[in-house]
């Protein structure tokens, strides 16, 4: 019997002495996760999601702010730039650099950072990622050229590993909010924490748009980049930095309750298999507190009892490819990888239409660089808010009762039909009608795969794989966006280009993305429909249900024999 432990009142209920009498470690665990699946939806479930989310908040300001930057660095630092005839404009292939080390960076992060969360643990590595975030971007904010090195090669440098701690955030949040959600609201939780994304979007051009209008009088100046030089450089070279920087400013706030989260009761049960602690833990979380603190004797007694009785699987490199090889499993991963992968390479193709859908709307160009890049923040501002925002919020209103599967399925169907439009009927549809194509593409990219691809993964793995297979998921994605960025995007100058048309081959482009989306259609049909169903019972240790599996549950073993574990710890084969 466990030791029965002090505290708890109406408000604050005393979970563990709930289950202090019941002596197997199994059944506790069971009692103990089933508290966390139930619990009514509470400030603790909102305090885990702005925490989660502040973090997304941060990474897509990063990543958007760039689309705006790397337009004033050609300004201050390309007016001798190799092509003389764009004075002021950053080269095509400096600018494609710095877009995709962000990338390169974030693939390694997920990968890396989604191995050691399921080696050494959530907390330990929670927090981590937003400090590399926090240290790259201020380090970008300070950088600038030398002799020896140009601030390309700079700026490329501290995004890699902006990346990296970028990269980090897909599985922890992911994971961390998962374990901790009750079940029947699991799905809006995680599909909150991703929407942040479309906020810190539109913080990104609201910050853009505030330090632009700070500078008015100096940018004001010069009728265009090629002769904003001086005064307007110096400015110019100011409001870079500061949109930058401000992306440091929400990561900062979040820091010290990433640092301070309790572990994740799941993931102290199954892979530390410290069943008092985790116990602990899961009461600290509904009370509000940092982390639980169990009576350390109790605790090694625990330990030694659970390494004995406790009937999950251990996790080894072993273990891991047994449970993959088997197709019932290895489909799961496979699917929402490819989901994934197909879903960024379109998703990247969509804003290639950018620059057309800004001048259909009048907001690509001005009288001098101050209406420029006025009218650039605003154009931007308005596209995020036209269909991605509404996108993301509807799938968190209908994710836990229309369900992740249907929802990914529809969103990938309508973009095969979207993107097809664009493609075949490109010179026919006109500027308006791109609008309104390209405004529809983004609602049903974010209430679709983009938004589901980011939930799914986060449920449906067994607890001592679930944040490495959200990170090879996640990095699977990143590779398609560099794919795209990389290989598909330069083929849209392919044939004639001319002032009139610089993407000759866009069209085409469209067509090669709508064949992605379809294929994303068919990685849809390998990953299962996780609405309501307990993270235990995604993972097949729940008897009686569909995908109920022996060897997952402790109740059998890889070579299909039974088991029964005693109390005590004896097996009998």
């Amino acid at each position: 019997m466990a030791q029965r432990t002090a505290g708890g009142n109406a408000a604050f209920h005393n979970f563990h002495n709930d289950y202090a009498h019941i002596a197997d470690p199994n059944e506790r665990r069971r009692l103990a996760l089933a508290e966390i699946d139930k619990a009514p939806f509470g400030w603790y479930h909102v305090r885990a999601i702005t925490v989660a989310g502040i973090g997304f908040f941060t990474d897509a300001y990063d990543i958007f702010a760039v689309g705006l930057v790397t337009t004033m660095l050609g300004v201050v630092y390309f007016h001798n730039a190799v092509s003389p005839s764009k004075p002021g404009m950053i080269d095509s292939s400096a600018d494609t650099a710095i877009k995709v080390a962000t990338s390169g960076g974030t693939v390694i992060g997920q990968v890396g950072f989604g191995i050691l969360a399921d080696i050494v643990g959530r907390k330990r590595m929670y927090g981590l990622e937003l400090i590399i975030i926090i240290f790259a971007t201020l380090a970008q904010a300070l950088s600038s050229n030398s002799p020896s090195m140009s601030i390309v090669g700079v700026i490329i440098f501290w995004r890699v590993l902006m990346g990296i701690g970028i990269g980090g955030d897909y599985p922890l949040s992911s994971i961390i909010t998962s374990e901790f959600a009750t079940t029947k609201w699991r799905g809006a939780m995680m599909g909150s924490v991703f929407a942040m994304q479309g906020i810190g979007q539109f913080a990104a051009g609201i910050i853009a748009l505030i330090a632009v209008a700070g500078f008015k009088d100096s940018l004001s100046t010069a009728k265009s980049v090629a002769v904003c030089d001086g005064n307007c450089a110096e400015s110019v070279d100011k409001i870079w930095r500061i949109i930058i920087g401000f992306g440091a400013v929400p990561g900062c706030i979040a820091l010290y309750y990433r640092l301070t989260i309790p572990e994740t009761p799941r993931f102290t049960f199954d892979v530390a298999r410290d069943p008092e602690k985790a116990g602990e833990d899961t009461k600290a979380y509904i009370q509000g507190r940092h982390e639980g603190h169990p009576d350390e004797i109790t605790r090694v007694q625990g330990i030694a009892a659970a390494e004995q009785s406790l009937t999950v699987p251990k996790a080894s490199w072993r273990d891991f490819m047994r449970h993959y090889m088997q197709w019932k499993n290895g489909k799961v991963l496979l699917g929402t990888a490819g989901s994934w992968f197909f879903l960024d390479v379109a998703f990247y193709g969509l804003s290639l239409n950018n620059s057309v859908i800004l001048a259909a709307i009048g907001y690509s160009s001005g009288a001098n660089v101050y209406e420029t890049f006025y009218n650039t923040a605003v154009g931007n501002i308005i596209i995020v808010c036209a269909g991605a925002i509404p996108g993301y919020w509807v799938t968190v209103a209908t994710v836990d009762t229309i369900g992740r599967k249907p929802i990914q399925y529809m969103g990938f169907a309508m973009l095969t039909i979207l993107f097809c439009i664009i493609g075949f009927a490109y010179d026919k549809i006109g500027t308006k009608g791109l609008l309104a194509l390209y405004v529809v593409s983004q609602f049903f990219f974010n209430f679709g795969p983009n938004a589901t691809t980011f939930i799914v993964p986060g449920e449906c793995f067994p607890t001592r794989y679930r944040s490495t297979s959200h990170g090879l998921s996640a990095a699977s994605g990143k590779v398609g966006s560099i794919v795209a960025q990389v290989v598909i995007g330069p083929l849209r100058t392919r044939g004639t280009v001319t002032s009139t048309n610089p993407s000759p081959w866009l069209n085409h482009v469209m067509e090669i993305y709508a064949l992605f989306m379809l294929c994303g259609i068919g990685t849809t049909a390998l990953i299962p429909e996780t609405k309501r169903k307990t993270l235990e019972e995604l993972a097949g240790e729940v008897p009686g249900t569909r995908g109920y599996d022996p060897v997952e549950a402790g109740k059998g073993s890889a070579d299909g024999s039974e088991r029964d574990v005693g109390i005590e710890g004896e097996k009998n084969v």
